[in-house]
């Protein structure tokens, strides 16, 4: 069974960050990519709150860049999934795609977080296109336009709040007759005069062929259906954290986001470190993510170390 310092599990900033930390300290680094190599940022077009890219860069040339930084250092990436783990003793055992298994002596966890879709052909046609999951991310490019968000919940809030300030204005489509965010959220937005609440709204379709000319939505309590022009649609319903294969292993909140040490990124097992939106459901940019790798691999770096010296003083 192969036997490595470090396994990084998931390819996106955070995980290829703390690839590169990790190599530059010679541990040598296996990554397995997961499912989407990259993660959300390659269905990204344009990134342009990145540092160090001051023309913006398309979120697949971004990750290209940082696997070639990875691998430059020495980082092994690997295109697998990993099915199962078992952290009940060091080193670990991780099994990729359900057969194959390695032992891991330190495990850094940035399996990301996935968002929320409605489900609709339309809105898989254009995501990247005028759809987006993320306002703080693409907001900026649908400034002086007209757009619409689906959500009731205090991001939903929040992300139309952030839109109001750049657009011209925001229709907030919500499916239920009342919102589910906090008090304080709901006047934030219903006190913003460029941003329509639509209650007991669903939406059917999302209207475009390259790019969004508008959202087709259907009133639950009346049955009408109605065409809203608007250039930009943001979906705001949630996110799903990619730890179902950790369940049992790791503590978890409600949600499903793993819980580290605050101010760290060591999980509920010495060894076992979080990075990136698998343990942040507050901030989800690529800089932030970026910037939790860097620590995941410090982090397991100096772990490693203490552990090594353990064995010195007890072989004396």
């Amino acid at each position: 069974m192969e036997h490595i310092p470090c396994l990084i599990i998931g390819a996106g900033p955070s995980g290829y960050t703390a690839a590169i930390y990790a190599a530059r300290a010679e541990l040598k680094p296996v990554m397995y990519t997961g499912p989407q190599p990259g993660g959300q940022l390659m269905i990204t077009n344009d990134v342009e709150n990145f540092p160090g890219y001051p023309d913006g860069v398309m979120g697949p040339q971004m990750m290209e860049d940082l696997r070639k930084q990875a691998e430059r250092f020495g980082t092994s990436v690997r295109y697998g999934t990993v099915s199962e783990v078992d952290f009940s003793k060091r080193p670990f055992v991780v099994t990729i795609d359900g057969s194959d298994k390695i032992q891991a002596d330190t495990v850094i966890i940035s399996t990301g977080a996935s968002a929320k879709w409605l489900g609709l052909p339309s809105e898989q046609h254009l995501n990247g296109k005028g759809v987006s999951a993320c306002a703080v991310c693409d907001g900026f490019f649908f400034r002086g336009q007209e757009v619409a968000i689906v959500g009731a919940g205090d991001t939903a809030c929040e992300e139309a709040h952030y839109l109001s300030k750049m657009c011209k204005k925001v229709t907030m489509l919500v499916r239920r007759d009342e919102f589910r965010a906090s008090k304080i959220m709901q006047q934030r937005v219903l006190n913003t005069p460029n941003i329509e609440v639509l209650f007991n709204t669903e939406t059917l379709e999302v209207l475009g062929s390259e790019g969004v000319t508008g959202v087709r939505v259907k009133n639950s309590a009346t049955g009408a259906v109605t065409d809203i022009p608007v250039t930009g649609f943001f979906v705001a319903i949630g996110h799903q954290p990619n730890t179902a294969f950790l369940k049992g292993w790791l503590d978890m909140d409600d949600q499903g986001y793993i819980k580290t040490v605050p101010g760290t990124t060591q999980t509920s097992v010495p060894g076992v470190f979080a990075a990136g939106d698998v343990q942040d459901q507050i901030y989800r940019q690529a800089v932030t993510a970026a910037g939790t790798g860097c620590m995941a691999a410090l982090e397991a770096e100096r772990f490693l170390a203490a552990v090594e010296s353990e064995h010195a003083i007890d072989a004396l």
